[in-house]
């Protein structure tokens, strides 16, 4: 680069510089003037506060119902409410529930403790539930105590009842109609088999029959 180019380029760059006000000088730009009544304090951000205090409890293992969970989970704080879920027909548990402590430290506390927990050869899996999560209907009907439906009794009492003479060939034409067909079932496989007849079938009306009254 020659001498005259030097010149050229130092004189460039003086005049793109000059474009520019300096912040010292008493003409500068209002972005970069301080700011009125010193510089501004930032707020400080507090953290949020945990306020969940219904827990899912998940693997619970067979013989820790609602006596048990709450005689154990006590320990923590008090307990507010509590419910396992169970099957309708039978009862059973379905191996979860939920537990709601008064106060959110303690539900956090245990959420953490408890967590992954083995109790009778099960890892306990506890979690808290948001509030904003927590479904309107969860708690409906948690103190109920189920009542198993004796299936077994019902089906007696239906088997042994009192019939009328017409009720009892009903049920005489319903067995017979139900053999015809196993033995047509049977034939049209080839097996030769005689099927036993039906006791009961051409006999006098049973004991337990219920003749109408002239």
């Amino acid at each position: 680069m020659g001498v005259k180019a030097r010149k050229a380029s130092k004189k460039a760059i003086k005049k793109a510089s000059s474009q520019f006000p300096n912040s010292d000088s008493k003409t500068a730009s209002a972005d970069f003037l301080p700011l009125e009544g010193g510089p501004r304090e930032i707020p400080e951000t507090k953290p949020l506060q945990n306020s969940a205090t219904v827990l899912y409890v998940g693997r619970i293992p067979h013989g820790f119902y609602e006596k048990e969970m709450e005689a154990y989970f006590q320990q923590f704080g008090a307990i507010k409410r509590l419910r396992i879920a169970r099957n309708k027909k039978t009862g059973k548990s379905k191996h979860f529930g939920f537990i709601e402590f008064e106060n959110p430290q303690v539900a956090e506390v245990v959420a953490d403790c408890m967590h992954n927990y083995l109790l009778f050869e099960h890892l306990l899996q506890v979690r808290l539930i948001p509030p904003e999560h927590v479904h309107p209907k969860l708690w409906r009907g948690f103190n109920y105590k189920f009542k198993p439906v004796d299936y077994v009794q019902i089906e007696r009492k239906r088997h042994n009842k009192v019939r009328t003479l017409e009720e009892h060939k009903k049920l005489v034409e319903k067995i017979i109609k139900r053999d015809t067909k196993r033995r047509k079932r049977i034939e049209a496989a080839g097996i030769d088999y005689e099927c036993p007849e039906i006791v009961g079938s051409g006999q006098s009306a049973p004991k337990k029959i219920k003749f109408d009254e002239d």
